[in-house]
């Protein structure tokens, strides 16, 4: 009978009287998909991107499929080609959907068929070394992503199959993949992660296209549909109430694309669930935070990030494109334009519109705290901006650990300016999808440095990682927010954490001080107390030459040795030293933006030591960037520092401009519960930074040099006192 049915359809279309944009797709409205197609005819960013892809799709559909028993990890042919595959189905349904040419529905229903052939004889991938394994791939989370484009690319075309053909690709292919993903792999289908989130929307999203309701629910609520798992369950536990994925902006971006996509398919299928307004609009804000956690369109760097991800991912381009759909907020155009990428979806067409009439309003990024953790009470990420020319930001992370993708690294900061990173985080210690580096995997030094607290500019106690470098005790730890504030000329943040060593309290205070038109400094003051004594190292890892240090050195260039032996140190060549007696330190290097840093710090009574990664390296797997460590020792130790962008270097011009620093002393002191900064320049005029951590109910007057202040907040900036 349904034969008979979908025969008698095919002729009503062959006569004109049925044509083929009538047909309704599970996950796109049909309403959107005649929106789309008429679009697509016109002109505009839409129908070029629409243009554009039929061109490249024309070349891949010409040559022969090509679907191979999997053999390679990340990187290698096999990898490369499923996901090759699942990209080019998935573009070819989308030219079926617009078009309605048959050829791009001929070219994925080839490609479904050859893997309703394959997928039932494949054991477990013969690379698998995750805990999540998969078939196709060497994990199963490359098979989730798979299975997300192609249940989609199946259900833009399933309209063109025989009963035969869908009955075979949905039992060969669909089913056993979401069957493996679901019910053979509980373990992660289950668990709160961005594995499981993708498991989820595959599975899900596979339910909704093929008719298994139980499977929707199963991905909503966990295979035992208690709430302990699941999509939903995800949305609780990964997102903190401002938006912020407890992994960091690198695998925000990447969850991003399952919870985007599953949303969209659960509102297209049963918006009476109302995905969108869930933990008040939670999917909303972590597309926002998530932009708002980059800086000239890179993310920033935290736990296992590659340091080349930004903006532009086809993640958050997806991302840009619902939020816009869902609220109409005219600055996510102006990220899409920065993207330059137009999706051939209902949210891309909505975008593209948009932006063809110039609607597009200026994105601004903001100073700003983002909690982390559920319920907000498990640290916070602040990300301080002075919006002057060259636009500095400090990241500023006492977060939660991150889960196993976090680094041990409370309290730590990085320094943006001119477009770049100055003072700087390594990142993930990987080179993603490169076979002849452990198969793109994590390398071993990503656990003996790039998630020891050295890596990190943060304050090391007796050369041991925080938490003694163990993710199940720094789980359950994280920073207090003691305080921030936010205004013209002054940014603000502070944290503590007493948990990250066992009797040492570290406590960092991070500010952007604007002393004058164009003219904004850093000022970092960190500290730990003990009642026991211990070695205190302070490093900044910095990104440019080393041009000036305020004290003869002692070099050890001819017989470098490694700084330590473990935690991270083993990988340092110490490559000189000098001894500082409660003298102050001044430390200059040049970036390849064209500006000159220099860091100034309060009298030091202990060394400062530079030092090259590198150490211990015999793959060469580290870059060979550069710190400076600042060490002393006793019950406490207390580093005030202030980082000063100057001057400019052209070497085509062969122009150097202010090349030395306007920032000549650096001072500190406490008084009435007061602490107090005070900024020397060369011209002997004096700024003065001023805080409490304490509560700022009412005003404090605090003295300094004989001089009465009042403090009426958290802090205050007090220029141009001399």
């Amino acid at each position: 009978m349904l034969n008979a049915v979908i025969n008698f359809f095919l002729l009503l279309m062959l006569c004109g009287v049925l044509s083929w944009q009538a047909k309704a797709t599970v996950l796109i409205d049909n309403e959107d998909v005649k929106a789309m197609r008429e679009a697509a005819g016109q002109s505009g960013r839409f129908a070029e991107a629409y243009q554009q892809l039929r061109k490249q799709m024309d070349k891949v559909i010409a040559q022969p499929t090509d679907v191979p028993v999997p053999v390679d990890a990340g990187g290698g042919y096999t990898h490369e080609q499923h996901k090759r595959n699942y990209q080019n189905m998935y573009q070819a349904g989308q030219l079926y959907l617009l078009s309605g040419d048959k050829k791009y529905a001929d070219y994925v229903t080839k490609m479904l068929l050859d893997y309703a052939a394959l997928y039932p004889t494949l054991p477990r991938h013969p690379q698998r070394k995750s805990s999540n394994e998969g078939k196709l791939f060497w994990q199963g989370l490359n098979e989730a992503v798979w299975l997300v484009h192609t249940i989609q690319a199946y259900d833009f075309i399933k309209d063109s199959l025989s009963e035969a053909q869908r009955q075979t690709i949905e039992k060969g292919a669909l089913r056993p993949v979401a069957t493996f993903l679901s019910v053979e792999s509980p373990h992660t289908f289950n668990k709160v992660h961005n594995h499981g989130t993708w498991a989820n929307a595959a599975v899900g999203m596979t339910g909704y296209v093929i008719g298994e309701p139980k499977w929707v629910e199963w991905a909503l609520y966990d295979l035992n549909e208690s709430g302990k798992g699941g999509f939903l369950k995800q949305l609780q536990q990964l997102f903190s109430p401002d938006g912020y994925y407890t992994e960091g902006p690198y695998y925000q971006r990447y969850a991003l694309m399952p919870f985007v996509t599953f949303a969209s398919a659960i509102e297209q299928n049963e918006p009476e669930r109302k995905i969108f307004e869930y933990r008040n609009g939670i999917l909303e804000k972590a597309i926002q935070t998530t932009i708002e956690l980059s800086y000239n369109g890179l993310f920033f760097p935290l736990n296992d990030a590659i340091k080349s991800k930004g903006i532009s991912t086809i993640e958050l381009v997806h991302g840009v494109a619902l939020a816009y759909q869902l609220t109409g907020d005219t600055r996510f155009l102006d990220i899409a334009k920065q993207q330059d990428t137009v999706l051939l979806t209902p949210a891309g067409l909505a975008v593209s519109q948009a932006l063809d009439n110039n609607e597009a309003t200026a994105y601004t990024m903001p100073s700003r705290v983002y909690l982390d953790g559920p319920d907000g009470k498990q640290g916070a990420l602040a990300v301080l901006r002075a919006h002057t020319k060259d636009k500095p930001a400090v990241v500023f992370k006492a977060t939660s650990q991150g889960m196993g993708h976090g680094h041990f690294d409370k309290l730590t900061w990085q320094f943006y300016d001119k477009g770049n990173e100055i003072v700087s985080d390594y990142g993930a210690v990987r080179f993603l999808n490169v076979v002849t580096k452990e198969g793109g995997r994590y390398l071993p030094e990503n656990t003996s440095y790039g998630k020891q607290s050295i890596a990190h500019n943060t304050m090391v106690v007796d050369e041991t990682s925080h938490f003694n470098g163990k993710v199940n005790v720094a789980d359950r730890y994280a920073p207090t927010l003691l305080f921030d504030q936010h205004g013209d000329d002054l940014q603000i943040a502070a944290a503590n954490i007493d948990t990250a060593y066992q009797d040492t309290m570290l406590q960092r205070v991070i500010a952007l001080v604007t002393v004058a038109p164009g003219k904004t400094l850093a000022v970092d003051i960190i500290s730990g107390n003990s009642p026991s004594e211990h070695q205190y190292d302070v490093p900044l890892h910095y990104q440019g030459q080393l041009t000036y240090i305020n004290q003869a050195v002692n070099s050890y260039s001819k017989t470098m040795s490694a700084l330590g032996d473990a935690n991270g140190y083993q990988h340092l060549w110490l490559q000189g030293e000098a001894p500082f007696e409660n003298q102050p330190a001044q430390v200059s290097w040049l970036n390849d933006n064209g500006k000159f840093y220099t860091l100034t710090t309060a009298p030091l009574q202990g060394k400062v030591m530079f030092t090259q990664i590198g150490a211990g390296d015999p793959n060469f797997n580290l870059r060979n960037e550069k710190a400076v460590i600042v060490r002393q020792r006793g019950q406490s130790a207390r580093v005030v520092s202030v980082l000063e962008p100057h001057g400019s270097y052209d070497a085509a011009k062969e122009q150097t401009v202010a090349s030395t620093p306007d920032v000549a002393s650096v001072a500190y002191g406490e008084n009435n519960g007061v602490s107090w900064v005070q900024i020397t320049l060369k011209d002997d005029q004096q700024h003065m930074l001023a805080y409490r951590t304490a509560e700022a109910a009412n005003k404090v007057s605090f003295a300094v040099n004989g001089q009465q202040y009042t403090l009426t907040k958290h802090a205050q900036l007090f220029k141009n006192i001399k």
